[in-house]
């Protein structure tokens, strides 16, 4: 008992250390250059240009001669996905892929928004940029950057997007209408990816702000998960005074003493003063938090394990716009470039933001993060909230939950 009473005191004055902190800095703008050779004397061509998403009978020729020599090793038996992925279960998704699946009609879908390309430090930035319909009189939209993860794709975020841009003919007030901006990391889909070593979130982050600067916007809010979660952070970081709000789905809770405190057990998290729905989502921890990562890592292990959550031809087209551009590899060097470094060593990380933040705890995401974890990096959490249903792939799974998280969100920070 007076050893738990000991290590209370010690974590609660690190924890009190830690939260009292509230310096307040930015991270530096700088510049890049991340295309081939040397940066060139001219000045980089500015200009926005229309792109369209195509396919040929080659191309899709090709995949079907690749899938036809596709090979799969038995599994255990009764091994269902604890050995990785079950290769049973893969045949009958490689047969939808060869047999069902039309990439040409998923191509006409993935084209019913406008697609954009322009250049930015050296790389093809692509992005889609969808704007409101119709907007009630004497109204202006809302501008909204949204940011994937990996291995997402601005495809993620085609059923979340009409219901911000577009809310009252989906069932929802008009009182927020937004115009939508979703980016490609470099390296991921229709974006160009780094010729150089370090295009890390802070160049990324930096890139798309030069996005949103040159569609002429100079205050708008951002969102992400995953990998846009963190880079998103790091725009808060960096320009504060252009960022409205940040709402996030997962937060990056590094140098935060609390995430130390699941491993002293349940009765230690109430003495923090976790609600019981923290309770309920982080513990028995073992199963939580190492499951969860095995459970949630992969698009197709979830249709295996929760068929309901998208159709294979969402996930095939989030794959084909890996494969079609060949970027599975350049989107996969995003980790190296972010942790390969070591824990902590980058400024950002020991940083915390400064602006307004709204954040959606999707119960099935890969670590639940209380209100108390986010508030540490957060300091300016306005917004925090349970969800119903859902997980790591929140914009996928349940897009009208979040948009109206994020409409909260909004209503709340123009409220201040």
């Amino acid at each position: 008992m007076w050893l738990e009473l000991l290590l209370a005191s010690v974590l609660g004055l690190a924890i009190y250390w830690f939260v009292s902190r509230d310096k307040e800095e930015t991270l530096p703008l700088e510049d890049g250059w991340w295309g081939p050779g040397s940066r060139p004397s001219a000045r980089e061509d500015e200009s926005i240009r229309p792109f369209k998403v195509e396919t040929s009978d080659e191309e899709i020729k090709d995949l079907h001669q690749r899938i036809d020599r596709f090979r799969a090793s038995p599994p255990l038996e009764g091994s269902c996905f604890h050995y990785g992925f079950n290769s049973n279960y893969l045949k009958k998704v490689v047969s939808f892929w060869r047999n069902e699946f039309d990439w040409k009609k998923q191509v006409e879908i993935l084209n019913r928004y406008p697609h954009f390309k322009t250049k930015i430090e050296g790389l093809d930035i692509h992005f889609i940029h969808v704007k409101p319909p119709q907007l009630p009189s004497g109204r202006t939209p809302k501008p909204l950057l949204m940011v994937h993860g990996w291995p997402g794709s601005f495809y993620e975020f085609y059923k979340i997007i009409p219901l911000l841009t577009d809310p009252k003919a989906h069932g929802l007030s008009d009182e927020h209408v937004f115009e939508v901006i979703c980016p490609s990391i470099p390296g991921y889909g229709f974006s160009e990816a780094s010729s150089k070593k370090g295009c890390n979130s802070v160049a990324t982050a930096r890139i798309f702000y030069k996005l949103m600067s040159r569609l002429g916007f100079q205050k708008f809010y951002i969102q992400g998960g995953d990998w846009g979660s963190l880079i998103c952070t790091n725009m808060a970081q960096m320009v504060p005074n252009h960022v409205k709000g940040l709402h996030l789905n997962m937060a990056f809770n590094s140098r935060n003493v609390y995430t130390l405190t699941p491993l002293l057990g349940k009765g230690f998290g109430r003495f923090l003063g976790y609600t019981e729905r923290d309770i309920e989502l982080l513990y028995p921890f073992k199963e939580k938090i190492f499951h969860n990562i095995m459970r949630e890592s992969g698009y197709l292990h979830i249709q295996a394990t929760k068929p309901d959550t998208f159709s294979l031809e969402d996930l095939l087209t989030n794959i084909m716009i890996y494969w079609t551009t060949g970027t599975i590899v350049s989107s996969q060097r995003y980790y190296k470039e972010n942790l390969g470094q070591g824990f902590m060593v980058h400024r950002h990380e020991k940083m915390k933001v400064f602006v307004p933040t709204g954040y959606s705890a999707f119960p099935s995401e890969i670590m639940h993060a209380p209100e108390k974890w986010v508030k540490v990096k957060y300091p300016k959490l306005i917004s925090y909230s349970y969800m119903e249903r859902g997980g790591h792939f929140a914009a996928f799974e349940e897009p009208k939950l979040l948009a109206q998280d994020i409409r909260k969100f909004v209503s709340q920070v123009e409220l201040q």
